[in-house]
């Protein structure tokens, strides 16, 4: 290790979005010594310009549902020790087609118990919120384990809390441009001793070890979103989703029904399809309502945002939910990383480096999770402390 004259840390984390902030909690929690190092003046990127929505349900038994749950307890845990609100508001996949029940019907005789999941007729969707439009609505699958949070709270509150009960060292406004060997380096030509750097990057996942990352199947999403002005005493209550939300999820993928609603989607409105759109709701506790989305990946991605999008995701909203105003007080674009190889992406390029990413759009349901998961492993391989530096198999 070279000596560099940095202060020396147990963990540094590169990224302070939910990703890196979640291990970083994780490794303060098992009394580690804890730097977290972000370009940014703060956490600003796909980590606040999401819906806020933990959404358990969209994982699949066989993949990462356990580790969506063992986030969902943790996010309590943290939400009650930091103070950020949080709501246990459930989901509601609203039908309006019979294709579109038809796939709800067989994922809740196939995986509903597992799940815990109900189907729960028109009336009773109507009695869980009154957001839901009432023409044509056949009923909806029901699931209590969604809950919300505020990500531009959460992402602001997180680095407080760690800051005040471990004593976590943050370092924004700071470009790391090199990490290995125990050290870490920044732009400004600042440097800190790490015996373990995790590196939470998203979707700046060029800038550092980008051949791994490239190797990794890594590429971008970019996403379109709005959010009305407040509501007032209007509350939709549960995250509402509609049946194009089905197409979008893993967990509904072993649906043989889901064939025939993706072949009519594609040929009725093919243009949903070019920009990737489904839409969903949720609600801040201001009572705002957060409207999206749409994908865009890789090479399609430009740096304009098209208000045929918007309109899009307007006009297949107004088709399942009903608000008394639907003014738009912001629009934004964001941007997220997915790989086209993994679930999630854990490579180790250096001993005593590893790298997290790839979780897409799901970062706010896995983040504590994960982060969870890959400090238990690092920890119980002994990569940090004693045995600093050696090499590390996670995932």
């Amino acid at each position: 290790m070279k000596n560099s004259g940095g202060e020396r840390y147990d963990m540094a984390v590169v990224g302070a979005g939910i990703v890196g902030l979640a291990h970083a909690w994780r490794a303060a929690q098992r009394g580690l010594r804890v730097l977290v190092l972000d370009r940014r003046p703060y956490g600003s990127g796909a980590s606040i310009r999401n819906f806020g929505m933990i959404w358990p349900v969209g994982q699949t038994q066989a993949g990462l549902w356990s580790t969506a749950m063992k986030s969902r307890g943790l996010w309590l845990e943290l939400a009650q020790k930091a103070g950020i609100p949080i709501h246990t508001c459930g989901s509601l996949h609203l039908a309006f087609r019979d294709d579109e029940w038809a796939v709800l019907e067989e994922f809740q005789a196939k995986q509903g118990a597992q799940y815990g999941t109900e189907l729960i007729s028109a009336d009773d969707v109507h009695q869980k919120t009154p957001a839901a439009k009432p023409e044509g609505l056949i009923g909806a699958l029901w699931s209590n384990t969604e809950m919300r949070v505020n990500p531009r709270v959460a992402v602001a509150a997180i680095p407080s809390f760690l800051i005040d009960q471990f004593d976590v060292k943050f370092e924004f406004s700071t470009t790391v441009i090199r990490v290995g060997d125990g050290e870490v380096e920044a732009a400004d030509g600042r440097r800190w001793l790490a015996d373990h750097t995790i590196i939470c990057s998203g979707a700046d996942f060029a800038n550092l070890f980008p051949q791994t990352h490239e190797e990794a199947g890594l590429y971008n999403c970019k996403l379109q979103m709005l959010r009305t002005a407040p509501l007032g005493d209007f509350k939709i209550g549960p995250h509402l989703a509609g049946g194009l939300t089905l197409r979008h999820y893993e967990a509904f993928r072993s649906c043989d029904s889901l064939a025939a609603l993706n072949e009519r989607v594609s040929r009725e409105t093919p243009e949903l399809d070019q920009y990737g759109i489904h839409v969903m709701a949720s609600q801040t506790d201001e009572g705002e309502v957060v409207l999206g989305d749409s994908h865009q990946y890789g090479d399609e991605i430009e740096p304009f945002d098209l208000a045929e999008i918007e309109g899009l995701m307007l006009r297949e909203l107004h088709k399942i939910i009903r608000l008394p105003d639907w003014t738009v007080q912001q629009r934004w674009h964001g941007y997220y990383a997915k790989s086209a190889k993994k679930s999630i992406v854990f490579e180790q390029p250096k001993p005593g480096v590893t790298i997290v990413n790839g979780v897409g759009g799901a970062g706010m349901t896995l983040s504590m999770g994960v982060g969870e998961e890959v400090i238990s492993r690092l920890i119980g391989e002994q990569a940090i402390g004693a045995n600093a530096g050696e090499a590390v198999h996670v995932g």
